[in-house]
């Protein structure tokens, strides 16, 4: 019977990964693929690169950058713009983006609470994960306003400049913090981005005590954003939402009034998954 359960038990563990799941030698990486995967995610940071250039930022020759790319265009995950003689990120990247997506119910059950948001506020209302350091927009929902913030789904942003970055760091434990807080993590983009690690701790306390999150022209100058954590059923900051816009209609005397709103927002969604609730601030 015990011989029984041993085998059951690694036919299990072969049809879901091998023995040697952890090992991340070089012996288990199949380097072209690693090679193609580092062309592929360039590309999709990249807006048009010609094949030289390509292949001098990467490091490679330009016949083998132009193998990975064929190959990549071939599913649909990389096109070629023939008349500027540039690449571009292809549709089945998109697709593909998209059934990540569908993993969870965040995202669908953020939209009709984004929208009410965007409503509510007048401003775009966004959606963003923490995804490898970094915030990930997984959705937004745009003011009609002429002048508006931009955060596509699939843009990364700062965790540190970031208001839904912020929102997310207050939230963690001291040891994974430390993780992001790191020195030369915390890069300047404007004036105001918080590049001291003891200023910034400083912040997320505030940011828990209060509720919300603010990005005060730390990644744009002339933009400002507020943003607050969504937690799921462990009481674990595993989302935020947050309002964007240009500082004359986002001033530094409407942040109180536009935080609640937002809060409301987050709370809305944490109870749609199952989340704990958010107290609003008295």
């Amino acid at each position: 019977m015990k011989n029984q359960e041993d085998r059951g038990l690694s036919a299990r563990r072969a049809r879901g990964r091998p023995r040697d799941w952890n090992d991340n030698s070089d012996q288990n990486m199949i380097k072209s693929l690693d090679r193609a995967m580092s062309v592929f995610e360039y590309i999709s940071q990249a807006r048009g690169k010609n094949l030289s250039s390509i292949a001098d930022e990467l490091g490679q020759s330009p016949a083998t950058i132009y193998r990975i790319l064929v190959t990549l265009e071939s599913k649909g995950l990389v096109e070629f713009d023939g008349d500027a003689q540039l690449w571009h990120i292809g549709p089945r990247a998109f697709v593909i983006g998209a059934r990540f997506l569908r993993r969870t119910s965040l995202v669908e059950r953020a939209r009709p609470i984004l929208r009410k948001l965007m409503d509510t506020t007048g401003e775009t209302a966004n959606l963003g994960i923490e995804r490898e350091g970094s915030v990930l927009f997984v959705s937004q929902v745009e003011t009609h306003a002429s002048i508006r913030a931009f955060f596509p789904p699939g843009t990364l942003s700062p965790m540190h400049a970031s208001g839904i970055g912020k929102a997310l760091l207050a939230q963690m434990d001291r040891d994974r913090q430390a993780r992001y807080l790191a020195p030369g993590a915390l890069q300047a983009f404007t004036a105001r981005t918080f590049v001291d690690r003891l200023a910034l701790e400083g912040e997320l306390q505030k940011i828990r005590d209060r509720g919300y999150a603010v990005d005060d022209e730390e990644r744009t100058l002339g933009m400002r954003c507020i943003a607050a954590p969504v937690f799921d059923i462990n009481r674990e900051a595993v989302a935020g939402i947050s309002v964007s816009g240009p500082t004359t209609r986002v001033s530094e005397p409407s942040v109180e009034e536009l935080s609640r709103p937002v809060i409301e927002a987050a709370r809305q969604l944490s109870q749609a998954i199952g989340g704990a609730a958010i107290r609003l601030p008295d």
